[in-house]
């Protein structure tokens, strides 16, 4: 349903347009995570004293089982899988280097299916170049893999696992996921046992692909039915992730707070109200409580840049898109003026929260990183308005030309530098320079987002009048059918992801 929408007198007539809208579903959270419970200062300081000294604790299992490998890395795959690795970085860092250090490539013996898969995806995924080369030993005569792995389940479970750390080129790795996926769900087990549930899981959602506190939540019920579980890296997987889960309620109820006073489901009907959406986005991206203020920051901007999308998507005109175009980039409150009720709602909002950051980092001697990311939503929003006058022009661009403009449109090149605010000392300068040079993993990040998000809401976004996307594009330039593009977007998809595994 469309809404009239007046503009301001000094730049737009006041006559009513018609204004393209979606009707986006409503908010299912209501006032839910707004009012977070009261919780004793007594009980939550007694289970912090609890966390810590089982935190020694474990730390010193960490350190005694040095000279053990496959308990070393039973362990760590335990407190990663858990959610408190971050509690042992340099521990888990350091027990990695003197595993690789020794067992590496060269000097390997090791023959056991599951140590040699665990040990590669630990390595791998902490950034140690360990060769694929290691799960030769598990082939035949004829280049093929023995028949005899697949009665090691849990070895198949782990090399399966391992794959997915795979990067371009890596063969034995392609044919391993195929052999592995293959065998493990011809696998038969009754229907209460732990371990087929999880590679039930692990077909559907490999761990690289999973989201850690969910994954954790999953894991810890597992670790407990193990009879030789630890009895102390338990109780403090169960205390610590209630303890997060706490601070993550703190944290969305005041985020929540702060949308609903901003009062945008009533002042601006026509956007999306996700803030609790966004809000668990984020922390996807990190749930570790060090970077809470971080959350809080990327939350806001990301929510914000939702609505700001909506606007250039579907709600704004021209006429009005480009003063609002000019006042972003202008980035002073005494632009407002020129702006239609609806776009002032918005851009003080916007200016408002980078304020807040600013005041936030300005405390710890870090407020120049707010000028880096005003530099990338200045950047977003002049994209959004390039992608604007391209649907009011109704102009099916190249290829060429939209995957251009994709690398700014998909917001992960904004959103990769707000990310970088409240990290804290992990965070250089450098970092944000880094980030400014179109590096390979955001570039393929941005191409995969843009891509799989065309593919899937293509259908959609037509029906509502949308800009065009990459398979009208495609499908206009080399004049191929709608399957014909999926096709090859698909192989696009791939091509880019291997990049983007590269690039880790």
């Amino acid at each position: 349903m469309s809404i009239p929408v007046s503009g301001a007198p000094s730049q737009i007539a006041k006559s009513k347009v018609i204004r393209r809208t979606v009707n986006f579903h409503p908010d299912i959270w209501g006032d839910r995570f707004i009012k977070n419970i009261f919780k004793d200062k007594d009980i939550h300081f007694r289970k912090v004293r609890e966390v810590e000294e089982l935190k020694e604790k474990v730390r010193r299992e960490l350190l005694a089982s040095a000279g053990h490998l496959s308990q070393l890395l039973g362990l760590i795959n335990a407190l990663q899988r858990l959610g408190v690795a971050y509690n042992f970085e340099r521990e888990i860092e350091e027990a990695l280097e003197h595993i690789y250090a020794i067992y590496n490539d060269n000097n390997d013996v090791d023959d056991d299916l599951y140590n040699v898969s665990l040990r590669f995806r630990l390595l791998r995924q902490q950034g140690f170049k360990i060769s694929c080369d290691v799960f030769n030993k598990f082939k035949d005569k004829d280049g093929q893999f023995k028949e005899s792995m697949t009665s090691n389940v849990e070895g198949m479970l782990a090399f399966y696992e391992a794959t997915h750390l795979r990067v371009h080129g890596e063969d034995i790795l392609d044919e391993a996921l195929e052999f592995t996926t293959t065998h493990l769900k011809s696998t038969t087990y009754p229907t209460n046992n732990t371990l087929a549930a999880q590679i039930t899981r692990a077909l559907k959602q490999p761990l690289h692909k999973g989201i850690p506190q969910l994954e954790a939540r999953k894991y810890i019920a597992v670790y407990e039915q193990d009879d030789s579980h630890n009895k102390d890296l338990l109780k403090l997987s169960k205390l610590d992730f209630n303890l997060v889960l706490s601070l993550h309620k703190e944290e969305l109820s005041s985020i929540t707070r702060w949308w609903k006073d901003l009062d945008f489901a009533r002042k601006l009907p026509f956007a999306r109200d996700r803030v609790v959406e966004c809000y668990f986005v984020i922390m996807s991206v990190y749930f570790e409580p060090q970077y809470s203020l971080a959350r809080k920051i990327l939350t806001k901007v990301l929510t914000l840049t939702s609505v700001i999308d909506d606007i250039y998507d579907a709600y704004g005109t021209l006429e009005e898109l480009e003063p609002f175009t000019e006042a972003i980039e202008r980035w002073d409150i005494s632009s407002i003026d020129q702006l239609p009720d609806y776009m002032q709602i918005c851009y003080r909002a916007l200016l408002g929260v980078f304020k807040v950051a600013d005041e936030e980092l300005a405390k710890q001697g870090r407020s120049y990183r707010v000028t880096y990311a005003e530099d990338a939503m200045k950047l977003l929003a002049r994209a959004y308005f390039d992608e604007a006058k391209w649907f009011f022009q109704k102009h099916i661009p190249t290829m060429e030309e939209y995957m251009n403009l994709t690398l700014r449109t998909s917001t992960y090149p904004m959103l990769t530098i707000v990310s970088f605010l409240g990290m804290g000392d992990i965070v250089t300068k450098e970092a944000f320079d880094w980030s400014f040079t179109n590096p390979k993993i955001i570039i393929a990040s941005s191409i995969i987002c843009r891509l799989m998000d065309d593919m899937r809401t293509h259908k959609f976004e037509q029906e509502r009048g949308h800009a065009t996307t990459a398979v009208e594009c495609y499908m206009k330039q080399h004049g191929v059918s709608e399957q014909v593009a999926y096709d090859e977007l698909n192989k696009q998809l791939l091509m880019h992801g291997r990049t983007l595994m590269r690039s880790v």
